[in-house]
């Protein structure tokens, strides 16, 4: 791969920057590609000094045109919390539809390799467990998740029929629960929340009972497992998360362990189709990337601890 380029779509988010930073590290020419909607230009900036590195501000939405020779287009361009979502719904509908669509015509023109970030949350809330890549979901369309699930699902639709009818070579991964340095602080995911509402004391909002389960990945595994799918020659959906599954009311309880607050769980009403549990069937990873999650949960947060407090 070395002295190859790739284009990475939401460069600047939280999962694309830690990949922009991986990808230069093997030498290859970066060019990232961001709106800022949720991105930030914070995730890159002590990259910016590599001079592999190019950052083109850009909505995917719109039509993309990047000259010169472009190896691998990687779309990692989307809101991906619910915070996010829901306060974009639209935006988040066009770049799962019209900004894939953009992508895909790239990669097709340049003839190059093509990534496409879906979710877990393409399963909705699953009725099989642990969830493999043969298991269709269980999604409500018209529910107010359904502009991310479903824009992940077209997504995925389009991403396999330009692979059978243009013969692209396409890479799909599925991405569950991750979490690591560079998550917004008000970015609405649970890692993040219960972290900043610890180291402020705050009272940690545990949603239903907290009985509802997840597996949570370091990002560090995850842009590894990222890297093997790119280099493999699987076309359909891989998915890529840690298959150790603990319930929200557990991960609150680690998070004030590890950060000593003095802050007390408080119960609120379920959001409605929060999925009930979330947890990956990797046997495809292990077998054909030879990839499975290294860091624990205790290690991981308290690295994401470590970051959030500095």
């Amino acid at each position: 791969m070395k002295n190859k380029t790739a284009l990475i779509t939401g460069g600047a988010g939280f999962i694309g920057s830690h990949l922009c930073e991986y990808l230069l590290a093997r030498g290859l020419k970066v060019i990232c590609m961001d709106n800022l909607i949720t991105g930030k230009m914070e995730n890159i900036k002590y990259l910016k000094a590599d001079k592999n590195l190019e950052f083109i501000k850009h909505d995917v939405t719109k039509y993309i045109n990047v000259p010169g020779r472009i190896d691998y287009v990687l779309h990692f361009a989307s809101p991906a919390s619910p915070k996010d979502y829901l306060e974009f719904p639209i935006q988040t509908l066009k770049v799962g539809s019209l900004g894939t669509h953009n992508a895909l015509g790239l990669a097709k023109e340049k003839n190059a390799v093509f990534m496409l970030a879906s979710t877990s949350e393409v399963y909705g809330d699953p009725l099989v467990h642990p969830q493999p890549e043969s298991y269709w979901g269980h999604v409500n369309p018209v529910g107010l998740r359904g502009c991310y699930d479903e824009a992940k699902r077209f997504a995925e639709a389009i991403t396999m029929a330009y692979c059978r009818v243009h013969k692209l070579d396409t890479k799909i991964i599925r991405i569950f629960n991750t979490y690591g340095p560079r998550m917004r602080m008000n970015d609405g995911r649970v890692v993040p929340n219960f972290v900043y509402q610890a180291l402020n004391n705050k009272p940690i909002t545990v949603y239903g009972r907290g009985t509802q389960t997840r597996s949570f990945c370091y990002v560090s595994d995850m842009i590894s497992g990222i890297f093997k799918c790119l280099s493999s020659g699987i076309s359909g959906p891989v998915n890529l998360g840690n298959p150790h599954e603990f319930t929200i009311l557990e991960l609150a309880r680690l998070v004030l362990k590890f950060t000593g607050s003095s802050s007390k769980v408080i119960f609120e009403a379920l959001p409605f189709d929060d999925p009930r549990q979330r947890r990956p069937n990797i046997a495809q990873a292990k077998k054909l990337l030879k990839w499975q999650p290294k860091v624990e949960l205790e290690e991981g947060l308290r690295k994401t601890i470590e970051w959030f407090e500095a």
